[in-house]
């Protein structure tokens, strides 16, 4: 395809289109599309992340505004950078909006799946990247929400970023924060037990930890660690690879749904609980 036609389906009227030039697209999604790109002043390669009709709905302007906010006052080498946010000519015209990222090769998903003789080597660099820029997120008082396989970006030289920050939250104080969730937190197999039925908890920054620690093991193995089908699966294999907890852990659970769970998993009566008075649906 002509590099112009390619550019030209790809930016609309914005007065810095022509400082990019785009080679292809390399993801599309709900929120709209990615492409690769030029940077013609620089001759960096980099990643466009172009966001369609931003103001139609005001909770995905709320998540774009939020990652845009933090990204630009994060900066660390195990976190993607924002290079560049384009503008509009007007006011008027601000329907899209384009996020200039650095360009990464792959994301640690695509690394699982290709399954290319990974080493012990390789684990331990991947995890202490992540730990590494998890230690500086949470130094910041911030919680990603929603580390997963595909929100962590990757290179051949095994060089990993964390990405999307569209869920993070900061947190003002040491205390456990209180968030009614708007929308669920975290991809459920990388969502930590206090989170799973529940929209209004008390967290940690134990919550990321967790999610590592489900990624990690996936590096591991190859496949999720609790592929849950809904919440009350989740639980059941958690609880299957952990063991139950105590009395005392499950009277500290704020989710009525997830106490109620764990209540009847220790009484092998889960299945019976939740078929009668909640749907797979309801999750």
């Amino acid at each position: 395809m002509d590099p112009s036609k390619k550019e030209s389906e790809f930016f609309t009227e914005y007065g810095e289109a022509s400082r990019y030039q785009v080679s292809e697209v390399i993801g599309k999604g709900s929120y709209g599309v990615v492409a690769a790109a030029v940077d013609t002043q620089t001759g960096e390669r980099v990643a466009i992340k172009k966001i369609v009709d931003v103001f139609d709905h005001v909770s995905d302007a709320t998540r774009i505004l939020r990652e845009i906010k933090l990204l630009r006052l994060l900066r660390h080498p195990d976190l993607v950078e924002i290079k560049h946010i384009m503008l509009p000519p007007s006011r008027r015209e601000f329907r899209d909006i384009y996020v200039i990222f650095e360009l990464m090769e792959s994301d640690l998903h695509q690394v699982i799946k290709a399954n290319d003789d990974l080493t012990a080597e390789h684990h331990q660099f991947f995890l202490y990247q992540l730990l590494r820029g998890m230690k500086y997120i949470h130094a910041a008082s911030v919680f990603h929400r929603d580390l997963k396989p595909k929100n962590i970006l990757a290179n051949a030289d095994c060089k990993l970023k964390i990405c999307d920050f569209g869920l993070a939250r900061v947190s003002f104080n040491d205390t456990p924060s209180a968030i009614f969730w708007t929308d669920y937190v975290a991809t459920r197999w990388y969502r930590a037990p206090e989170l799973c039925g529940s929209f209004f908890s008390k967290y940690t920054p134990a919550i990321d930890i967790w999610s590592v620690g489900c990624i990690f093991a996936e590096l591991l193995t190859g496949k999720p660690l609790f592929p849950g089908k809904n919440v009350v699966h989740q639980l059941d294999l958690m609880t299957d690879l952990l063991g139950t907890p105590s009395a005392e852990s499950i009277s500290k659970v704020c989710s009525l749904v997830t106490n109620e769970t764990l209540i009847s998993l220790v009484t092998n009566e889960s299945h019976f609980l939740y078929s009668r008075q909640y749907s797979v649906s309801d999750f």
